[in-house]
């Protein structure tokens, strides 16, 4: 009755303080009409109260989202699923859902009765502009009487997240003559293709396929020999994201930084669906990406990235040379000092590819540092180092300029006469 009686709306409240005044007039008049009329409306938001906090419904709740990663700007669907676990029907029911001030406003919805063993589902639609990882839930049911007099809030616990990954764009294929020379080929390679004699056998295994028999190795050795099973070979690559916050100008979704996320996000998702092995580096040094799952992994990482305070690429630099083996670097990057960019163009040798995005951010508003003279600067000392060389203006998409990564060793101009 306690909770009951805290639970009380506006309109119960003003019926309550109502009632109890029409007894006061009555007993001080003496009206015993008044004094009925009093106990009508005293008792009503009293009883509501009372039935509302005895009730015992016994709700199962769970949630869905379709999909459970949505592109920046993309919408994913949210339903719930509510069900009547008891043999009483329920009474009116107010549902809303706890969603974060970056999906939109909060849900709300009205449901009148579910009967016994019933189920309802409902749909509703979420949108971010921002990356991220969002909390949706817990989900709270404010059970209500048919008066509006009382509303008693009733809150689940479960929880679901969703990831807003960075915008991919589908790039053009590029062939990058090192991407394919760091770890070997990504496509499968068969030991005997050298020849009968050159295959190094194993002993036979229960389920290996006796077609693989290597009868000259069982004759020689007394027992069954198999041929090794085909080995994956796996290219490595690395990508480096430039994350300083001094290196990019411009806020909100349209700044540099984002651009960049973007464009890191764009490149390693299609480098990975040629089968690329990919590890990702920033200027705090390497981030962790699961073996499975490369792609998720990766949008995944890239969601939450923030920019960091560092004011030199030095630890980046470092965890790609401690890496070792990587047959393509791919480097997505800000504003730069030339002799930075010396430290970073030291990495590429003659087996392995190394491609710059740079973002040109005195195009970007803010201007700063990373002038146009520093820009070109900067793509020549990489140039001369042979990379290959993309410059990214504000406006323009990865997508657009993506295909100077077949550009061996230079840069190019564009008609104006600037990088492009």
């Amino acid at each position: 009755m306690r909770a009951g009686l805290r639970a009380l709306t506006s309109r119960g409240r003003s019926f309550l303080a109502s009632g109890i005044a029409a007894l006061l007039m009555a007993f001080f008049l003496g009206e015993s009409d008044l004094f009925r009329i009093g106990v009508l409306i005293t008792a009503l938001p009293l009883l509501a109260a009372m039935v509302v906090a005895r009730t015992r419904y016994r709700l199962s709740c769970a949630r869905r989202l379709d999909p459970p990663r949505a592109e920046v700007g993309g919408e994913a669907t949210v339903t719930l699923r509510l069900e009547n676990v008891t043999r009483l029907p329920t009474g009116l029911l107010l549902i809303e859902d706890t969603v974060p001030y970056a999906l939109g406003v909060r849900p709300r919805f009205v449901l009148d009765r579910v009967e016994p063993r019933g189920v309802r589902e409902i749909d509703y639609r979420v949108r971010s502009d921002l990356r991220g990882r969002y909390t949706i839930g817990p989900l709270s049911i404010r059970i209500a009487d048919p008066f509006g007099l009382v509303e008693l809030t009733r809150s689940f616990t479960i929880s679901d997240t969703l990831v807003v990954t960075p915008h991919v764009a589908a790039l053009p294929h590029v062939r990058l003559s090192g991407e394919w020379s760091g770890g070997g080929e990504s496509r499968t390679r068969s030991v005997a293709a050298a020849g009968d004699d050159d295959v190094a056998p194993r002993e036979y295994r229960q389920g290996d396929d006796l077609r693989r028999v290597h009868w000259r190795s069982t004759a020689r050795r007394g027992e069954l020999m198999v041929r090794r099973e085909e080995q994956q070979w796996q290219s490595r690559g690395a990508l480096l994201l430039d994350t300083r916050r001094h290196a990019h100008r411009g806020e909100g979704p349209r700044s540099s930084f984002e651009v960049a996320v973007s464009a890191a996000a764009s490149i390693g998702v299609h480098l990975a669906h040629e089968g690329l092995g990919l590890r990702l580096v920033t200027d705090q040094g390497p981030e962790h990406l699961t073996d499975s799952g490369l792609s998720y992994s990766l949008l995944d990482t890239l969601a939450v990235i923030r920019q960091s305070p560092a004011r030199s690429l030095e630890m980046g630099v470092s965890a790609l040379r401690q890496g070792g083996g990587d047959g393509l670097i791919v480097a997505v990057l800000g504003a730069l000092e030339p002799e930075e960019a010396r430290e970073l163009a030291r990495l590429r040798h003659s087996s392995i590819t190394g491609v710059a995005v740079l973002l040109d951010v005195g195009t970007w508003d803010g201007g700063g540092p990373g002038s146009a003279d520093d820009h070109q600067a900067v793509q020549a000392v990489l140039a001369g180092y042979g990379w290959r060389i993309v410059n990214l203006p504000a406006g323009a998409s990865i997508a657009s300029v993506w295909q100077h990564a077949a550009n061996r060793g230079r840069y190019v101009l564009n008609p104006a006469g600037g990088p492009a």
